[in-house]
């Protein structure tokens, strides 16, 4: 009995270490090219935003997103802000329908923001038909002016985030 214990003690240290294991910080791609002649909308995929509680109150911030899979297959949405909707306030989730092409497994995820009033993103969810759903984690302040985000994608293989 006296040799179970340590190895007891070790399974739940190693699974105690890999719970508290930071998740991946979004990145700048100054590099980024958007496809925007490629929505020719064959796809249907819901995005749902959810804004930080301890972002600003609002923002009145231009929005934009690109996501896509390993293969180049590109959904891009040039402005989902809507200051007049009240989207992207402080706690809240925003919906959005976006068409596009036909993705397989969503491995990248980019935001643009333009405009001074700051804006920090939570998370951010894709769904689609023929995709398993798809989060990207933010929680922290989008930089103005440059693609902002994740590629978790393996080129020529399917990856999910």
């Amino acid at each position: 009995m006296m040799k179970a214990v340590p190895l007891i003690f070790i399974f739940f240290a190693i699974a105690d270490a890999k719970r508290t294991l930071p998740l991946p910080r979004p990145q700048p791609l100054e590099s980024f090219k958007v496809n925007a002649t490629e929505n020719g909308g064959s796809c249907s995929y819901t995005v749902s935003i959810r804004t930080s509680c301890s972002s600003t109150t609002y923002t009145r911030d231009q929005i934009s997103l690109a996501f896509g899979d390993a293969y180049g297959n590109q959904v891009y949405a040039p402005r989902l802000d809507d200051p007049y909707s009240r989207t992207f306030e402080r706690c809240s989730t925003d919906t959005f329908q976006i068409k596009g092409p036909c993705t397989y497994q969503v491995c990248y995820l980019y935001l643009y923001k333009s405009g001074y009033d700051g804006w920090k993103p939570e998370s951010v969810s894709v769904y689609g038909y023929y995709t398993k759903a798809a989060t990207f984690y933010y929680n922290v302040f989008v930089p103005n002016g440059i693609w902002y985000g994740f590629d978790f994608c393996k080129k020529g293989a399917s990856a999910s985030a």
